[in-house]
């Protein structure tokens, strides 16, 4: 696994379940590990990897791809490395989860779309899938019902909520189990809300 990439909770190589956390533009990975301790993954190793510079690609995840590139294919192959260092240690598809904020939330969906599976679950604090629109031609395979749980405010700087709308009609459409919430005038932030609802849909069911 990258050296970049820092691991707390379970050891890898003792762990039933994996969750792959992805910080958002301009924090590190130890920021979005600090979120775990207000998380039901004690049981869990928690693998987070740290994006050059502090961002996984340099302009807005609204922007045409080609122009986010070549961070971009970069980051998500970061990724698909993190994903298979976890499964060489023996851990499934569907015992792997991911979180993000921001703009990790955005690669969180927009990574485990174009490799959907049956994982054990996804969590994005305000995001959407990247690019200047959805591009279906984009994404391929089966959730099999994961459950993934994207919470944002209306309205958001970052993220527009008419996205976060297009990104659930694409899940869904892929056999994911989608839980949405919209708060008003939330901010760009994550909210305890949004810390039980993950909790409850996703990292406490057995």
């Amino acid at each position: 696994m990258n050296l970049d990439t820092i691991t707390a909770g379970v050891p890898l190589n003792e762990a039933k379940k994996a969750l792959i956390m992805l910080h958002g533009r301009g924090a590190t990975s130890h920021d979005i590990l600090s979120i775990a301790k207000y998380l039901d993954v004690e049981k869990f190793a928690l693998v987070a990897p740290q994006a050059e510079n502090r961002t996984w690609y340099p302009y807005s995840f609204l922007a045409p791809i080609n122009e986010n590139e070549p961070s971009f294919s970069r980051s998500l192959e970061a990724i698909h490395q993190v994903l298979v260092a976890v499964q060489q240690n023996g851990i499934e598809k569907e015992n792997i989860y991911f979180l993000g904020f921001s703009q990790g939330a955005c690669l969180a969906l927009e990574f485990t779309t174009r490799n959907a599976a049956k994982y054990g679950g996804v969590v994005a604090f305000t995001g959407g899938l990247i690019g200047d629109k959805v591009y279906e031609e984009h994404y391929h395979g089966n959730f099999e019902n994961t459950p993934i749980f994207i919470g944002t405010s209306d309205p958001d700087f970052h993220v527009p909520v008419e996205r976060v709308n297009d990104s659930e009609a694409l899940l869904k459409k892929m056999g994911a189990n989608v839980t949405k919430k919209i708060y008003d005038n939330m901010g760009h932030t994550i909210s305890q809300d949004e810390i039980d609802l993950a909790n409850q849909l996703i990292f406490s069911k057995k």
